[in-house]
């Protein structure tokens, strides 16, 4: 079994979903954990009392990663009360899916990649000040930036350009030993705009028909390889992106 005891991990949209299931994780191996939020505070205080129940430190810091001065107050309140941060996962986005190029508006571009590219760019950008020597910088894609998806164009596009900069920030840090890489899920059953049972049943049947394992993917899932990038396992691999996407190819 990997352990990450002695790690501390901060973890950005961790109140639910993937961000939750990784956090979990990782305290089930050991690392004490920084939940970020926006505004769910109680979905928040209800992952970090499961965490507690584990037997590791827990703290949940609300930020709105679209605002630049909220990244650095989150990385500074998770550094003084845990002394350094070791793991970084760039998970906090949100999707806006089954949109028309034709048919997008001006507010709704500005709104996704004020998160999914502008505030992930940055929470990598303090990772990468912050994180300590041998650290993890792990960012959470998607597989929209590998096979595009009609209705997806927004999306997608915010989602890709944190992928380049994983490139180019695995060559500048690299000499630190800290490791920077992506994981590119297929859609998460369970989570983001798959979280209740029935929703988008077109998109689903597309994305289900893709895939020879006939599933979407699950946040365990993702999460296993969320351990790995943290580990030891994972110290010489950099500037990878990992498809988890059952083998679909659309």
């Amino acid at each position: 079994m990997n352990s990450l005891k002695n790690k501390v991990a901060l973890i950005t949209g961790s109140a639910r979903g993937l961000g939750k299931a990784i956090a979990e994780r990782y305290a089930a191996l050991g690392a004490d954990i920084v939940i970020n939020y926006s505004r769910d505070k109680a979905s928040a205080d209800e992952v970090v009392s499961s965490i507690n129940a584990m037997g590791v430190k827990v703290i949940a810091i609300q930020a709105d990663i679209s605002k630049v001065a909220e990244i650095e107050r989150l990385f500074a309140e998770a550094k003084a009360a845990f002394g350094k941060i070791d793991i970084v996962v760039a998970n906090a986005g949100i999707e806006l899916v089954e949109t028309p190029v034709v048919d997008f508006t001006e507010e709704q571009f500005d709104r996704v990649f004020s998160i999914n590219t502008k505030g992930t760019y940055f929470t990598m950008q303090q990772a990468a000040k912050n994180v300590e020597d041998g650290g993890r910088i792990i960012y959470i894609a998607s597989s929209t930036t590998s096979f595009p998806v009609p209705g997806m164009a927004v999306y997608g596009g915010s989602k890709t350009t944190p992928r380049y900069l994983v490139d180019i920030l695995s060559k500048e840090i690299g000499h630190k030993g800290i490791t920077v890489n992506s994981i590119i899920p297929f859609a998460v059953d369970h989570s983001g705009i798959f979280a209740e049972a029935g929703s988008y049943p077109e998109l689903r049947k597309q994305l289900l028909d893709s895939c020879p394992m006939g599933r979407l993917a699950e946040v365990e899932d993702v999460a296993d390889v969320a351990e790995f990038f943290a580990s030891s396992l994972s110290s010489f691999v950099n500037g990878q992106h990992l498809l988890v996407n059952g083998g679909a190819t659309n």
